[in-house]
């Protein structure tokens, strides 16, 4: 399957171009002759240099290897946004968990506790909060990290790095029916006042969730009653069999329930139980007028494949039905670490033109990496953030607000808009050190986007 190339295009052309001669540009191609080319997603005329990130971190029992494998990495996020030309953006950095305990999107009041001690589900759980684990390297619900006329201004102390770590060491004792879509949702709606400044309306927003099973939001807490008849063991399936469909193997609760691999699945939106995934992506698309400044970064089970099997929970001998692991490591430990399909978190990122879905069964720090190349198109990053085949066969196009679209051509093309790809390892010390430039004759409008697309 061919990979999205991400390109971010600005005014002037470099002085080391690769002219059309020289990378085979091609400005108006015929499909039916020229290679196929990646699909593209869009960067906004318009750049904003502050980010506000959201770190959603799973902390029920099974994801404590998990989080430190985020936490040695994040460095690897850090240093792509250092290495941008513009530097590191003004940040806001906060960290939330899954645990919202029992209580539903539309219940006024918790449901019954389940459970004692690690995994245990009590009323709230930690509801949406910014959390910072009480740690004297910071001071104030979230890490803070802007440009002043004098240098940086910061709230903690010691390196960013190490202050994320401290306040992204969660632990694993939380609800072991994880809700991280109702987690953000809180976390971001002005009624919960202790995440107050932290989400800045002029900044652009990054989510970025950290999980090894599938989201579980629930409408209300009758999913985790104990009537086992209708809905079968008390355990995380629930959130699979009345969550999920799949239109192949699994078209109902009872299909799901069958044991047996199971294809073209995706959130169940007519569920009795658990949330829509379209409610919360017009949540988050409703805090900024242009979604596109919004990214999703999901590092997580992979979404493929899905199957039901028989597996004995912890505790017991006899074999219920399961949600089979898409995917496993050996830690350093030694010992194997799983994760199941993220069906409706990776159903979550997909409506948003900046998104990356990675498995968090592998290195993370090349999952971080991506999601930091992502992130740098929303800052106006000129740099490419894949590696394409060359000499490069590229095309650039302008779209307005209104969906109209006009070509660009390449560059040299005097009297009209111009791109070309440039080489610069100093600007662009990743990958290729290839950026694409846009020669306008007269500036965009500010609701143009640009889009390339190139031969990988």
């Amino acid at each position: 399957m061919r990979k999205l190339l991400l390109l971010v295009l600005v005014a002037g052309c470099g002085d080391d171009a690769l002219h059309p001669t020289d990378a085979a540009i091609d400005a108006a191609p015929d499909s039916q002759q020229q290679p196929a080319r990646a699909d593209v997603l869009s960067v906004p005329a318009s750049v904003v240099g502050k980010v506000d990130i959201l770190v959603m971190v799973d902390d029920s029992p099974s994801t404590a290897d998990k989080t430190a494998n985020l936490k040695a990495s994040f460095p690897a996020l850090i240093s792509t946004l250092d290495a941008l030309p513009g530097g590191r953006p003004d940040l806001h950095i906060g960290v939330i968990t899954s645990d919202v305990g029992t209580k539903g999107m539309a219940d006024a009041q918790p449901g019954p506790s389940i459970g004692s001690g690690q995994g245990a589900c009590i009323g709230t759980g930690k509801a949406g909060v910014l959390q910072t684990q009480g740690s004297p390297l910071v001071t104030g619900a979230f890490l803070s990290d802007v440009a002043t006329s004098s240098g940086r201004a910061t709230n903690y102390t010691g390196t960013l790095a190490d202050a994320f770590s401290a306040i992204a060491s969660v632990g694993a004792a939380g609800c072991g029916f994880e809700q991280p879509l109702q987690a953000l949702q809180l976390a971001l709606s002005p009624a919960t006042t202790a995440n107050e400044g932290f989400l800045r309306p002029e900044a652009n927003l990054v989510v970025l969730l950290l999980s090894d099973e599938d989201d579980c939001s629930v409408n209300h807490s009758t999913l985790f009653s104990s009537d086992t008849t209708v809905l079968g063991p008390l355990q995380s399936f629930r959130c699979t069999r009345f969550g999920i469909t799949c239109d192949q193997g699994g078209a109902t609760s009872d299909a799901m329930n069958q044991v047996g691999a199971k294809s073209d699945c995706h959130s169940n939106e007519s569920s009795a139980y658990l949330t829509k995934i379209a409610d919360h992506v017009g949540f988050l698309k409703s805090l900024k007028a242009d979604p596109r400044r919004i990214m999703i970064g999901a590092l997580v089970g992979d979404p493929t494949p899905v199957a039901t099997e028989l597996r004995s929970p912890g505790g017991s001998t006899t074999p219920v039905p399961a949600l089979a692991h898409s995917c496993s490591y050996t830690d350093t430990t030694n010992q194997l670490e799983v994760a199941d399909p993220a069906v409706r978190i990776a159903e979550l990122a997909n409506p948003f033109q900046h998104h990356i879905v990675q498995s968090v069964c592998t290195n993370l720090g090349g999952g971080l990496t991506a999601i930091a190349h992502e992130l740098a198109t929303l800052q106006g990053s000129t740099c490419l953030t894949r590696q394409i085949a060359t000499p490069a066969s590229c095309v650039a196009v302008d779209r307005a607000a209104n969906g109209t679209t006009t070509p660009i051509a390449a560059c040299p093309s005097p009297g009209q808009d111009c791109f070309s790809i440039d080489a610069d390892a100093t600007a662009c010390p990743d990958l290729q050190h290839l950026k694409a430039t846009i020669n306008r004759v007269t500036p965009a409008a500010d609701d143009i986007v640009t889009t390339v697309s190139c031969v990988l």
